[in-house]
């Protein structure tokens, strides 16, 4: 669908005003979500202020998804890294040590409720800027589910939200879901767990240990292998599955236990399978 001029003028002059703020260091945009009247976008071009992005991903996310978007959300906008850092304290309440380290390779965190973007250079409606806003908010659902936050299996929570951003990518056509796997195939041919034979996702599944993980063994090859995985619980589960695990932590907080509860099979064994997969996949 083609825009009329006079409505792209109005969304590139409302996110100039966005782009100003932020070069303040700190913006504040609380947005209250109408869920019965949300209505997928059909044009990126629509999505480029912060709340229309918000907005219009979330509208995918409960449309399609039948994910658990908040009626109130918050998004803190930040200047640039080191502004980051300090709004991760302030308004996110995260320890100063762990600010610093997430500030050090994150350009956004989800919160319970909440959106905290490093906007630094952000093209707006690009596909990349789309893609972490998708990201960031998937993980606000997965806390919603959960009842809290720091629940479940990270390298689950990290893979699924993979998953729906491209999703959403998709769906806006600006990516494709085959591409993406592509690209985490060829990235994660020369992984370290992939050429040890072991995965550790006893390791991988706790924030923490995936922190770790990533630091040292690439941060883009670590977030393809953390969606691949989760993209292959979802071909062989179904999506609402990987929903009812998260939901699950509502009322029991044991990784393993919910793992094989929900799925059917110890961690351990998925481990097993799972690394098979990636053997027979990877070129």
């Amino acid at each position: 669908m083609r825009l009329p001029k006079r409505a792209i003028r109005a969304v590139v002059l409302v996110a100039l005003v966005i782009v100003a703020g932020c070069g303040s260091g700190r913006l504040v945009v609380p947005i209250s979500i109408d869920v019965a009247a949300l209505r997928p976008p059909t044009d990126a071009r629509l999505l480029m202020t912060h709340e229309h992005a918000v907005r219009g991903i979330a509208a995918i996310l409960v449309r399609e998804l039948d994910l658990p978007v908040p009626e109130q959300l918050t998004v803190f906008v930040y200047g640039s890294r080191k502004v980051f850092e300090k709004g991760l304290v302030e308004d996110a309440r995260v320890s100063p040590a762990r600010a610093a380290e997430l500030s050090d390779f994150a350009i956004g965190i989800g919160k319970r409720r909440q959106l905290l973007l490093n906007d630094e250079g952000a093209e707006r409606a690009g596909r990349e800027w789309l893609r972490l806003i998708a990201h960031e908010l998937a993980h606000v659902c997965q806390i919603e589910l959960a009842r809290g936050e720091g629940r479940g299996e990270q390298w689950l929570a990290e893979g699924m939200a993979e998953w729906v951003a491209f999703t959403v990518l998709e769906r806006m056509r600006l990516d494709t879901m085959a591409k993406r796997r592509e690209t985490a195939r060829l990235g994660i041919r020369n992984h370290a767990a992939l050429v040890a034979a072991r995965l550790d996702l006893e390791t991988l599944g706790s924030p923490r240990g995936f922190t770790l993980r990533h630091r040292r063994e690439g941060s883009l090859p670590t977030y393809q292998l953390a969606f691949l995985m989760a993209d292959y619980l979802i071909e062989r589960e179904g999506f609402p599955r990987v929903v009812a695990y998260f939901r699950s932590f509502g009322e029991v907080q044991d990784r393993r236990e919910n793992f094989e509860r929900v799925f059917g099979q110890t961690l351990d064994d998925f481990e097993r399978e799972i690394l098979a997969h990636l053997k027979s996949v990877v070129p």
